[in-house]
């Protein structure tokens, strides 16, 4: 069981309730896990593919086992008034994207801040995609010093899992091809996860 961030206050009853529930939900589908996650203290987690409004409870499901409770960014306006606590409390970092903010600083920061964290991204940025890689997740690893654990989910077979850490070495084009290798070795069959492979091969081979 790894340690948790310490608490300066008791988290929301509403923010628990949910947990719980998500909890239960990723348990009461059958998920199972492959692989584990890092025993270190900072880290990215880089998930693909993002096919499913479900994937969010399967990675808080699957975190809760190996002991962390999970961050993501979320705009800067969801906490405020009544959402403020509920946000915090379930792992919600407030990002501005606005034109003159520097969202990768701000998470870099956050990083800096914190004795412990673990934040979940997804590579493709939304489910809308055919397998295109977002940068965001490598640039904020970059910055904040720590690695990238990539994660992949296979929603027919009900299993997420999770792979070795891998620390941006600035050679972006090769470390995305790592990290599609592995998820391809776990998703053969996956075009969007093929797609991904590719990309990280023409960016790798122009240098990037």
């Amino acid at each position: 069981m790894k340690p948790r961030r310490k608490r300066y206050r008791k988290p929301s009853l509403l923010s628990r309730i949910v947990r719980r529930i998500l909890i239960a939900l990723y348990r009461w589908k059958g998920w199972r896990l492959d692989g584990h996650l890092p025993d270190i203290p900072k880290f990215v987690i880089a998930g693909a593919p993002h096919t499913s409004n479900w994937d969010f409870i399967f990675f808080v499901g699957a975190t809760a086992e190996e002991g962390i409770e999970p961050s993501f960014m979320g705009k800067h306006t969801l906490f405020k008034g009544m959402m403020r606590n509920f946000m915090f409390d379930m792992g919600g970092i407030p990002i501005d994207r606005s034109k003159s903010a520097n969202y990768v600083a701000q998470v870099a920061a956050e990083f800096a801040r914190r004795d412990h964290m673990a934040l979940v991204i997804a590579a493709e940025g939304s489910r809308t995609t055919d397998g295109s890689w977002k940068s965001g997740f490598y640039h904020i690893a970059q910055a904040a010093r720590v690695p990238i654990v990539p994660a992949w989910v296979c929603n027919e077979r009900m299993v997420l899992g999770f792979g070795p850490p891998i620390m941006p070495s600035g050679r972006y084009g090769e470390d995305l091809l790592k990290i599609a290798q592995f998820m391809r070795s776990k998703l053969p069959d996956s075009e969007r996860i093929a797609n991904l492979e590719r990309q990280a091969q023409q960016i790798a081979g122009a240098g990037g």
